[in-house]
């Protein structure tokens, strides 16, 4: 058995996290750190947890743990780490943003490998510090993996997606307020979200070239989920754009090309990426729906563990979605 501590798990992220950590047959919770709710039970922040665990938050930190998950605000894992030597045997995947560009991977001695399994599964098993995607990059990303390894994306790309309202974090804020949200919609970020950088960079070194991609992201007004549309320039038949994603995904057991269309519905509560691919008069439509905080998040984060420890790879994280 491994020992897992998480930091900061008060929010979405982290609650998702207690809840495949305790249910890991190779991990046992060491602690998780807060520093606002010390002493409290964690059944009490998040009420699902009421008789899966007696663990309280505490605002001590076990260094020699076997491996620490960091679930704090972008900008803040670096200075934890800096306040906090772990060992050097300790396994640290940061699921902010601080470290998923190349330029920012390299912190205290520590090399952090960009955590898309689909991408780099080579990489991820012999690393000691994982960077997870952000969750707009995992959908998109999975979306366009294909198509960029095989040099096809020549053209502009345009992305659509739609995210719930967890993509906000666990702050109240006045376009994550119920009455806002709910019967609502809106963009944000126009072209200019944060998590181009990464998608960027992954999809430029396999493409060898540079890409123009127009992003819209968009505020949903559902919970969780996130629902994603890229269409492009593509020269060649669907038969041969769905042997091109299948044969790439062949060796990947969350990501699936679906022959019918898709719906948000089916990878809710699970770590599955669903792709679905549509041609119409040279243009190559591909759509791409995940749980923000399984896929995009939490379960990445266990799915890279498990690679690194030599584990299967979709030990822990065998959930199933419902459709109604």
């Amino acid at each position: 058995m491994k020992t897992a501590g998480i930091i900061g798990g008060s929010g979405y992220t982290g609650g998702e996290l207690l809840r495949l950590v305790l249910n890991h047959p190779g991990l046992t919770l060491d602690f998780v750190y807060s520093t606002t709710r010390p002493g409290f039970p964690l059944s009490e922040t998040h009420p699902d947890l009421l008789g899966s665990t007696s663990i309280n938050f505490t605002d001590q930190v076990n260094l020699e743990v076997s491996v620490v998950f960091l679930c704090l605000g972008h900008g803040n894992s670096s200075k934890f780490l800096e306040q906090n030597k772990f060992s050097e045997q300790t396994l640290i995947i940061d699921l902010s943003n601080d470290f998923r560009l190349s330029a920012e991977s390299e912190f205290m001695g520590r090399t952090f490998v960009y955590g898309l399994p689909e991408r780099n599964k080579e990489a991820i098993e012999q690393a000691t510090a994982i960077a997870n995607p952000g969750c707009f990059a995992t959908a998109i990303q999975l979306a366009l993996l294909p198509l960029a390894t095989a040099k096809k994306l020549t053209n502009s790309i345009h992305v659509n997606a739609t995210t719930g309202s967890t993509g906000a974090g666990v702050g109240l804020s006045a376009t994550a307020h119920f009455s806002w949200r709910n019967n609502n919609m809106s963009w944000y970020k126009p072209f200019t979200h944060q998590h181009l950088g990464e998608i960027g960079e992954s999809i430029n070194e396999l493409q060898g070239s540079a890409t123009t991609m127009h992003f819209l992201p968009q505020r949903g007004d559902f919970t969780r989920g996130i629902f994603a549309t890229a269409y492009t320039a593509f020269d060649g038949s669907i038969e041969e754009a769905v042997e091109l994603y299948t044969d790439y995904y062949a060796n990947d057991p969350f990501t699936h090309v679906s022959k019918q269309e898709i719906a948000l519905k089916q990878v809710i509560n699970s770590n599955n990426c669903f792709l679905h691919l549509h041609l119409h008069e040279g243009t190559l439509l591909i759509t791409s729906v995940i749980d923000n905080l399984i896929k995009g998040a939490s379960g990445q984060a266990i799915q890279n563990m498990n690679l690194i420890y030599g584990w299967e790879e979709g030990l822990g994280l065998n959930l199933k979605a419902s459709t109604f």
